[in-house]
């Protein structure tokens, strides 16, 4: 009998992206937030607050200028163009950045699940409390999600997941389609802050369109 030939298929699902942001621009944002902060007026005019669904302290717009500076539009154009490629065989020739944002959580502080506009979208790391809290009761099922990012999509039936859940580290970026929900966990215990980035864009809208209508 000869030897049985498997491959493993992915068919069904939204795609995820990993990637690490370089260290030199974690902290060229965390020192542009930490100048927003002590600029009252500022951090006023950049406020994103009433358009996010977060129910958290502060989130604060990341002015283009900005991004362009440190570098950070070019690593998102160039890690989905990469992804993008990757997962359809095409290259996108357009990448327009809608709006990125820092969160800033601390102790009880959420975001519900949601998604977000444009076509694709992405969410990383700037920082993270040393201590997450540890879960009320004593759970044998259930791991303590304190702080973490969770993605969900479609339903968990057998040989589909359903749930993908991220414990935040400093540096870690995470893409995904728009359309794709998701939710931040509360923390406890810890008086640090959890800081994260986010952002919205479009690409070309012949690749983003698989239905080839018009996206209104």
């Amino acid at each position: 009998m000869e030897p049985i030939k498997i491959e493993l298929i992915k068919v069904f699902g939204p795609s995820v992206l990993k990637a690490r942001i370089p260290e030199n621009i974690v902290n060229d944002l965390n020192d542009y937030v930490d100048k927003i902060i002590e600029d009252k007026e500022k951090a006023k005019k950049l406020d994103m607050g009433s358009k996010l669904v977060g129910d958290v302290t502060q989130e604060l717009e990341i002015e283009h200028k900005f991004m362009q500076e440190i570098g950070w539009g070019k690593f998102l154009g160039e890690c989905v163009s990469k992804w993008i490629e990757l997962e359809t065989k095409k290259k996108i020739t357009k990448f327009n950045i809608l709006s990125s944002w820092v969160v800033r959580q601390f102790e009880n502080e959420f975001n519900p699940t949601h998604w977000h506009g444009g076509h694709i979208s992405g969410a990383g790391f700037l920082k993270v409390p040393k201590n997450l809290g540890k879960i009320s009761q004593d759970k044998t099922q259930t791991k303590y999600k304190g702080g973490s990012l969770q993605f969900s999509h479609g339903a968990r039936m057998f040989l589909s997941q359903s749930i993908m859940t991220v414990v935040p580290k400093v540096g870690d970026f995470y893409f995904f389609p728009n359309y794709l929900m998701h939710t931040v966990y509360p923390f406890y215990e810890s008086n640090d802050e959890r800081r994260s980035v986010s952002f919205n864009a479009k690409i070309d809208e012949n690749v983003y369109n698989v239905y080839g209508t018009s996206d209104q």
